[in-house]
């Protein structure tokens, strides 16, 4: 326990110290190829916590929304996305994105037990926000399929780090040390918010 508590303390303090300057949709990625868009969402520690947080609140639910809920985020990221690269205007897309960090981090601190529909939904209006992002950095990629490829595998990745995380329900206190990364993960999601807006 002592030190999940040291790892629980460096990854706050990495947390604030980069929040600032880590933003995923800064526009400073070119998209060029695979890797950049498979690295792109790595280095974005908004989208990190968001991706991670989906994962570990599936956990909360149990089965099937620990599995179901990291599919439908990068199906609805995918419309997001269409719906950036043809310039569909949405409104406040930083603050969306900041915001998914703020109430997923929320929903795993209170155990929020939502019927499975209702954990879709809110997990798939946040995916558009991401994939709007995304999909307005894409037409100017020298490879947009590479770059969209390498960008759904890492939120692949994402996803099944924070499913892997979430499996730690399983241990004794197990929901306590959830709660307290559902809490850095919103902690993390003001910063963004401070950041966006």
């Amino acid at each position: 326990m002592f030190l999940l508590g040291k790892f629980v303390s460096k990854t706050l303090v990495l947390l604030v110290a980069t929040i600032s300057v880590a933003m995923a949709h800064s526009g400073a990625d070119s998209g060029s190829g695979f890797i950049s868009g498979f690295t792109h969402p790595l280095f974005g520690w908004d989208h990190v916590t968001a991706m991670v947080a989906v994962g570990i609140w599936g956990a909360f639910l149990g089965r099937p929304a620990i599995w179901i809920l990291p599919v439908v985020f990068p199906l609805i990221m995918a419309f997001g996305g269409v719906l950036g690269i043809l310039g569909v205007p949405i409104p406040a897309i930083e603050t969306g994105i900041a915001v998914s960090s703020i109430v997923l981090g929320l929903l795993i601190v209170f155990a929020t037990k939502a019927p499975l529909w209702v954990a879709a939904v809110i997990v798939g209006a946040f995916a558009i926000f991401h994939g709007h992002a995304h999909g307005t950095e894409l037409p100017g990629a020298v490879s947009p399929l590479a770059y969209s490829a390498g960008f759904v595998i890492s939120t692949g990745l994402l996803h099944l780090a924070g499913i892997a995380f979430g499996e730690v329900i399983r241990l004794p206190k197990g929901d306590i040390i959830l709660r307290a990364g559902g809490g850095l993960i919103a902690m993390a999601g003001v910063g963004f918010l401070t950041g966006a807006i």
